[in-house]
């Protein structure tokens, strides 16, 4: 067999939530939230609201799973204390993180729709409060359609 058709078959009996069963401690719903509740103001809100739909757009039943596989990879090193530039340093200790985030963002953009957007959106408004306004120097692409 050749090697696409060994991987089509590996990617078709790919469980997202079975591959990230028992590694928690590395990647879970929980640290993704508590760094980006922890370190938001930091990452920025453009960054932020971006690595939020990658979150929504791994946890949408239609994505498919190779798209899933290219998200949990950019919000697995996001999440990591393991960084190429580490967190700490001021101003550039998120740059990595954020070239990652976005370049994961462009990789799957066709897969987040607006339903993604809007629980976003939402997530941004509780996290930033007046500070998100729904703009922030984001994409229009990436907007949701009906922002409330």
């Amino acid at each position: 067999m050749s090697k696409k058709t060994n991987y089509d078959r590996e990617l078709d009996n790919f469980d997202s939530a079975e591959a990230i069963k028992g590694k928690e401690k590395h990647f879970s719903e929980n640290k993704y939230v508590a760094k980006l509740l922890n370190y938001a103001q930091k990452m920025g809100v453009k960054v932020s609201y971006y690595s939020l739909l990658l979150f929504y757009g791994f946890k949408s039943p239609n994505t498919p799973k190779s798209t899933k596989i290219t998200i949990a990879g950019a919000l697995g090193y996001l999440i990591l204390p393991i960084d190429v530039v580490p967190d700490i340093i001021p101003f550039i200790g998120f740059a990595d993180d954020a070239m990652v985030v976005v370049y994961a963002l462009y990789r799957i953009k066709s897969y987040i729709d607006d339903s993604i957007k809007q629980q976003a959106h939402e997530r941004m408004k509780k996290i930033f409060g007046e500070i998100y306004d729904g703009n922030n120097e984001i994409e229009e692409d990436f907007k949701p359609e009906n922002e409330e």
